[in-house]
Formats: C-alpha cells, structure tokens, sequence
C-alpha cells in the first residue's frame, strides 16, 4: 500500500509532494481538499478530489492519507483534519528524509513531515501529527507531543518535553530539562531556561537599528 494522497493543493502540499515523489517510496495518485476550498480538478498534474467523497473514490483500504498542513490555529487545523481522516478508517504516512539523522531507538508517529538535516538523538519520542522542518536538534530523551510545528534551526536540549499543539520558531534554544507546556508559542530566536505556562508567547527582543546608517560605516 505505497499508493498515496496528499490533502491540500496549496504550497506546503506542493513542497510535499516534491519531497515524496524525489525521496520516498511513495506514490502520491491524488490530491484532496474540503469542497469549499477546491477551485480546480488538479493540482500539479494530478486528480484533486473533494475530501467529502473520498472514501466513495479512495477507499482506505486501499490508500493512506500524508496531511501536511501549517501551524494555522496553533496546529488545530491540520490535528482536526488527522482525526477527520482516522475516524474515516485512513491510515497516514510519516515523510521522513534520507538525510536526516535519526538514531536508534527513536519513535515517531503518524503523519510526521521530517525534512532534512535534522538531528534527532537517541531515546527522543515524536507524537503524531507533527512537522519539523529543517535542520533542528532535538536531543536525547526529549518529547515532542502530538500536534507540533518545529520550525528551522532550533535547538531542543536534552529531557525537553514539548506540550502538544505547540510552535517553535526558527533559531530559539531550549535549554535541558525544560518542560514547553501545552499550546505554547516559542519565538523566533528565543531563549527558554525556565519551565513555561500553557497558552503562552516567548518572544525574543527584536534587533533595534543602530543610530549611524550604513552610508556611514567605515571598512
């Protein structure tokens, strides 16, 4: 059962499906969007079908779904969709890249995108439903729960337990034994050394321009 289909027909969808058809042994024969969404028949080449009809069209037992969806509403969006699908009998992919590095006694669950250069230590759990772009460090025996969006370059130290439906932007470093609560949003560039609350934003200070301009910069 390598016979896939993709829900969406937007960029991340595009974006997966490249990764699919260059790195995986997966064939993706369709594409599948909400009715209220769908503006076309196809989507890069290939059927777009209405998610409502899917079953009629693609039965389960014959085709998984891969539902790679953004952060959109702190990751709601796309864990909605992933329990759509389950409660229609779909299993789901995970995409995990050939040039990650995952070691042994590693587990990872259901519909995860990994993409490439990421480093994941051993002892590390991966719930289901989650997206780590690329070129993360996630060390030993941390957790990631279900529903999460690791964005790029971020350092997740070791005996990290992240709270599921939770974000991490690009370039923030979480110090060892640090526990991200639920729903959490970590900024771009933050620092986190101290446990944190459910439903919260930590932000990193912004960069302020310097008085002088660059005209004025001697080499």
């Amino acid at each position: 059962m390598n016979n896939i289909l993709i829900f969406g027909a937007g960029e991340i969808a595009e974006v997966a499906h490249i990764y699919l058809s260059h790195d995986s042994q997966f064939n993706t024969v369709a594409f599948t969007i909400d009715k209220e969404y769908k503006r076309s028949d196809v989507f890069r080449g290939l059927p777009l079908i209405e998610f409502e009809s899917l079953t009629r069209l693609y039965p389960p037992d014959k085709f998984k779904l891969f539902i790679p969806i953004s952060f959109r509403d702190m990751n709601i969006h796309r864990a909605k969709k992933f329990y759509e699908a389950k409660n229609m009998g779909y299993d789901m992919i995970s995409y995990i890249s050939s040039k990650a590095e995952i070691m042994p006694e590693t587990t990872i669950g259901e519909n995860c995108f990994i993409l490439e250069n990421n480093v994941i230590q051993p002892k590390v759990n991966i719930g289901d439903n989650c997206i780590i772009w690329s070129g993360n460090h996630i060390g030993h025996h941390s957790s990631i729960g279900n529903h999460c969006f690791i964005a790029s370059h971020s350092v997740i130290s070791g005996h990290v337990s992240v709270g599921e439906y939770s974000f991490i932007g690009v370039n923030s470093t979480i110090r060892d034994n640090i526990s991200i609560a639920k729903k959490n949003v970590i900024g771009a560039g933050a620092l986190i050394l101290r446990n944190t609350l459910a439903s919260q934003v930590y932000k990193a200070n912004a960069t302020l321009p310097a008085d002088n301009t660059s005209e004025k910069i001697r080499w």
